[in-house]
């Protein structure tokens, strides 16, 4: 009977040694995507802040509790949950998603404050990232076909007025409204 019991202990002790050599006595942050990300403030797009937590050696830590900390003033925005915070647990690859994140109007540059808690061991990060108002797109092409447009209109008043008739005089026919429109070739250029 003592042999017995002092076997369960030896091997309750090697397990204990065994368990206490695996834990680890520290855990990392490494940031996965988000990190200088670009957010759209006009279409109300943001990058979810994407990070992995590892113990010392590398290793992947599920169910790490981690917390995505966006700023309360300037340049920000929300997550999916309409807060300026939001907790999530890792997944069995240690990784952890602030989801749904949406900026806020205000241009600029933020960081994301990272926080992630396991079995009593801390780990903190931050994430750069920025709202931006993506340019306008213009182009000539658009005042072109605005200015062909109104010569267009402009020639078929002119011919309106003629009744289709060709004229080689110069006189002007005025319209009731007090605008008067000159017969002719019409010319296009820069504004005067």
């Amino acid at each position: 009977m003592k042999l017995r019991s002092f076997c369960c202990a030896a091997v309750l002790i090697g397990l204990g040694v065994a368990a206490a050599a695996q834990a680890p006595e520290k855990i990392t942050l490494r940031t996965v995507q988000g990190d200088n990300a670009i957010n759209s403030i006009r279409m109300h797009r943001g990058h979810d802040p994407e990070v992995q937590v590892l113990t010392e050696s590398g290793e992947p830590l599920s169910r790490a509790i981690v917390s995505f900390l966006l700023p309360a003033s300037g340049a920000s925005g929300r997550f999916a949950n309409g807060e300026l915070s939001v907790t999530v647990p890792t997944d069995e690859h240690g990784i952890a998603i602030g989801r749904g994140l949406v900026p806020n109007q205000i241009e600029g540059q933020f960081r994301i404050r990272v926080t992630a808690s396991w079995q009593g061991l801390h780990a903190i990060a931050a994430i750069a990232q920025t709202n931006a108002e993506p340019p306008l797109k213009t182009s000539h092409s658009k005042w072109i076909l605005v200015v062909l447009l109104a010569g267009g209109a402009a020639g078929g008043a002119v011919a309106a007025l003629h009744g289709g008739k060709s004229s080689n005089n110069s006189s002007s026919a005025t319209i009731t409204s007090g605008v008067s429109i000159v017969a002719g070739t019409p010319t296009l250029g820069p504004p005067h």
